[in-house]
């Protein structure tokens, strides 16, 4: 139901599971508040009058930039692929036709073409564009990677809580590198897994379950601060016993008794025509409890999206449901938040690890390739109806205004109101440079 399958490295949705919030009995909510309560205060740095608030939309695998915005019509048949190119909302400009929705739309969006790095693996791929450093050593395809904090986890750490909402939200897993690394846990994703287009879906830690009131719940906190020693992370993380526990398992308790999170967690009060509008399907639906969640000032959000790895019959998947709901979804969402005047404050950002090989294999499928990949871009101060950077005639390369994920990561913080050139430090007092040697796209800027 929710779209999510292996990419080559064979790792199974459970497993990314055991990094998540969700606790035994809904209860993991209170461990985040208790542990934000531990760390520093978070710091602000040149933050704009309305913060930008971010949806990353991760393709996991590795979409491919032939088959969707950078298609090389004049390319040999064994490099442009089976897809014909469709013209865009901008003059000029193409996309594949496998993103017919996104074509209409691309004059609320800006295109970078050229960025690229030297990582082939997922593993280092994921790392280097989910925190914009790469990897101290070569990684395994498989591996988890959190050598870094994650932009998700830099802005918790940055912004804080807001009236109680949470800061950084995945759904519907984490990734691999999308966790907090030395900020410690109170940084990580609260984790919003489950199935959105099903009538029964409810938000653990939010929503109580089916059959208890309110007043049960308030009756019931010894049993939930018993349970919810449960250690996040799979067990790597210790309490602080100088914190007093109760004190934020009744925090806890008024987020799920407060309208606000109810309000914004539940899908069901929104039109059914909105729903439709992003597809009934659950990608689509995250995304509209994306736009929802931004709406009531979450920071970070982000929509994972599986099964992009496509080293075989890349064409047939293409015209399969996972791009027709990204496609539809995606641009639902942008068109929703222009609409609702959310856009200008709302950054939402469409990548994966990597692009894809120009030459088609012998299984009608693109490998890892990171030479070159696209990023579409929608809001937060991002110009409108531009393209940035160019590949080479045959896709190969990124060619023209060449981008490092470092320079990505300058961006991303820069719209956030963030400094990309601070110094973070570890517990044990080691200092980190945010981002090493960025440079701020500033064509992204408008």
């Amino acid at each position: 139901m929710n779209g999510l399958s292996h990419n080559c490295a064979g790792m199974p949705r459970r497993d990314f599971l055991q990094l998540g919030l969700g606790g035994f009995l809904g209860l993991g909510f209170a461990n985040t508040l208790r542990l934000q309560a531990a760390a520093p205060a978070a710091r602000v740095v040149n933050a704009p009058p309305r913060p930008v608030n971010c949806i990353m939309v991760w393709l996991d695998g590795g979409p491919s930039h032939y088959e969707t915005f950078d298609p090389k019509p004049d390319a040999p048949s064994g490099i442009r692929g089976d897809f014909k190119t469709i013209p865009t909302s901008i003059p000029g400009l193409h996309f594949s036709e496998a993103v017919p929705e996104l074509a209409k739309i691309a004059d609320k969006c800006t295109i970078l073409r050229s960025l690229c790095h030297k990582d082939p693996n997922h593993g280092g791929g994921n790392h280097y564009l989910m925190t914009g450093a790469p990897t101290p050593q070569p990684v395994a395809c498989g591996a988890f990677v959190t050598f870094h904090p994650s932009f998700g986890s830099i802005v918790s750490h940055q912004r804080g809580q807001r009236d109680g909402i949470p800061p950084y939200v995945s759904m519907p897993q984490v990734s691999r590198s999308g966790g907090p690394n030395f900020l410690g846990g109170q940084h990580s994703p609260f984790v919003i897994d489950g199935y959105p287009n099903s009538a029964s879906f409810q938000v653990r830690d939010v929503v109580l379950p089916p059959g208890v009131s309110d007043a049960r719940a308030l009756h019931r906190r010894e049993l939930r601060a018993a349970l919810d020693q449960m250690e996040r992370y799979a067990g790597k993380l210790t309490e602080d016993p100088a914190v007093t526990f109760d004190q934020y398992l009744a925090q806890g308790v008024n987020l799920v008794l407060s309208p606000r999170a109810q309000d914004a967690f539940d899908l069901k009060r929104e039109k059914e025509e909105i729903r439709e509008r992003y597809g009934r399907n659950d990608f689509a639906q995250r995304l509209l409890l994306a736009r929802r969640l931004v709406e009531v000032g979450v920071s970070w959000v982000t929509v994972y999206s599986g099964g992009w790895d496509h080293h075989t019959k890349l064409f047939e998947a293409y015209k399969g449901n996972t791009v027709q709901n990204l496609d539809k979804g995606v641009a639902a969402l942008i068109t929703d938040l222009d609409e609702r005047g959310l856009l200008d404050s709302t950054l939402v950002v469409v990548l994966g690890e990597f692009g894809r090989t120009p030459k088609v294999n012998k299984d009608a499928g693109r490998d890892h390739w990171p030479h070159a990949m696209s990023v579409l871009f929608a809001g937060g101060g991002t110009p409108r109806g531009a393209v940035i950077g160019a590949t080479d005639a045959k896709g190969y390369h990124a060619a023209e205004k060449v981008c490092r994920p470092e320079d990505f990561a300058a961006t991303l913080y820069t719209k956030l109101g963030i400094d990309p050139q601070q110094i973070l430090h570890t517990p044990t007092g080691r200092p980190v440079q945010l981002v090493n040697n960025g440079r701020v796209i500033r064509d992204l800027f408008a």
